[in-house]
């Protein structure tokens, strides 16, 4: 594909032009997230912990179930606590 004709630079431009305010939007989210965790932290709380957490909370309960099932499997075949 190439750009021609001034109407389509200036279709390109804007498009860059958004993604890069969203991308100084995602680094701005970035930054607060990590501040969260910061302040989690200081209280007593695990950010690695709270991380898997929040990936849970995100998952389809179906799919959950079955890497809870495969996790207890293996953890059993390997003879690893499961409590």
């Amino acid at each position: 594909m190439s750009v021609t004709g001034q109407t389509g630079a200036d279709q390109l431009r804007q498009y860059i032009e958004r993604i890069e305010r969203l991308e100084e939007e995602k680094r701005g989210l970035m930054a607060d997230i990590r501040d969260i965790y910061a302040e989690a932290k200081a209280t007593g709380f695990e950010p690695k912990i709270m991380r898997q957490i929040i990936k849970i909370r995100g998952m389809d309960k179906d799919i959950l179930a079955e890497e809870d099932m495969l996790l207890t499997t293996y953890r059993d075949a390997l003879g690893l606590p499961t409590e």
